[in-house]
């Protein structure tokens, strides 16, 4: 099957289209170059359960000021702890009375960043950057940019409801499964519905482009691609027909086809790298042109790439297909022909 996506036109800011009996799509403006969010109502008996918040900015508070005369919200889940996610949840509680749903990994961690708690804070990051080649000016650029996750998400609900993988919640006439994925966020919660074929997939199933898979340095060697490609080949067991609702870009059908897709995509960006290091021993941050095809200079952006250039190359060393060499100072990886 092919990727379909019977949706062309997303809703505008303010407005909710229904995508399938029962459940509403909604799309907010992001601040970044990804300049959207889909968020998504579920009829929930007398009101509605909300699956993610938006981003804590103006906008995304005006258009939820648009929708909630009359969709009295019951409940919000939150799939991970990023802030287009949770940015809002405490706003939305205080404006609605609604509980916060999400995993505990994901509520632990969001406090965690939000708090600045090493080694979840920018400094502790900066100097996982450092170690793995980023040069002096965009590592101070990162530290000057400050706890960015806090503009975000400005507060976070004091209490939640933990879900956990499996769990089967009751969301109006039908039942939803929580389905625990990882690599983009510690434990990400995506949600299925077998009496609509509907999979709501957050972030971990997206359709043109590939979600961010970033280490980060409360666990700094962990394969995070490893998991997050074995999290994609899990969903496979739901219906090659399944409609997919992701964070970003419009739902589709396709899911087994898109999961391929994927996987061709990492296997292509780990074939790249190990050229590169096939040649000379080399860091994180000499590799971010060959992973991503360009420079990469902004904070926000540069993030994203060291995270997701530290999460290939450990995925290639699990894989014994590269070795570290770390001289105390930096750390790069090679071939085994090439190690020192």
């Amino acid at each position: 099957m092919t990727i379909d996506h019977p949706h062309l036109k997303p809703p505008d800011a303010g407005t909710a289209l229904e995508v399938a009996p029962g459940v509403h799509w909604l799309r907010m403006p992001l601040p970044f170059a990804l300049d959207h969010i889909n968020l998504w109502l579920i009829e929930d008996g007398d009101g509605f359960t909300a699956v993610d918040t938006g981003i804590a900015m103006d906008g995304v508070k005006t258009a939820w000021k648009a929708l909630l005369p009359g969709r009295h919200l019951r409940r919000q889940i939150v799939t991970h702890f990023h802030p287009d996610h949770l940015g809002l949840a405490a706003w939305l509680a205080a404006e609605t009375g609604a509980p916060l749903l999400m995993t505990q990994g994901e509520y632990l961690t969001a406090q965690a960043i939000a708090a600045g708690i090493p080694p979840f804070d920018v400094a502790s990051m900066v100097q996982l950057f450092r170690r793995h080649g980023l040069d002096d000016d965009r590592c101070a650029a990162l530290d000057a940019r400050g706890n960015a996750y806090r503009r975000g998400v400005p507060a976070i609900p004091a209490t939640f409801q933990p879900l956990f993988d499996e769990d089967r919640l009751q969301i109006g006439a039908h039942g939803w499964q929580v389905i625990v994925g990882h690599g983009h966020a510690p434990e990400h919660a995506s949600l299925y519905c077998a009496d609509l074929n509907v999979m709501i997939s957050g972030d971990m199933l997206l359709p043109r482009i590939s979600t961010n898979v970033s280490s980060y340095a409360a666990a700094p060697e962990l394969d995070t691609l490893g998991l997050y490609l074995a999290s994609l080949e899990h969903l496979t067991s739901l219906p090659e027909d399944t409609l997919v609702l992701p964070s970003h870009g419009l739902p589709f059908r396709g899911l087994h086809a898109r999961v391929t897709e994927l996987g061709e995509h990492h296997a292509a960006r780990c074939a790249d790298l190990l050229t590169a290091c096939a040649k000379a021993p080399r860091a994180a941050g000499e590799l971010l042109e060959v992973l991503f095809g360009r420079p990469i200079c902004d904070p926000h952006q540069t993030m994203f790439a060291m995270g997701e250039a530290i999460a290939h190359l450990n995925h290639l060393e699990h894989q014994n297909r590269l070795q570290r060499q770390d001289d105390g100072r930096i750390i790069r990886f090679t071939t085994a022909h090439n190690k020192e």
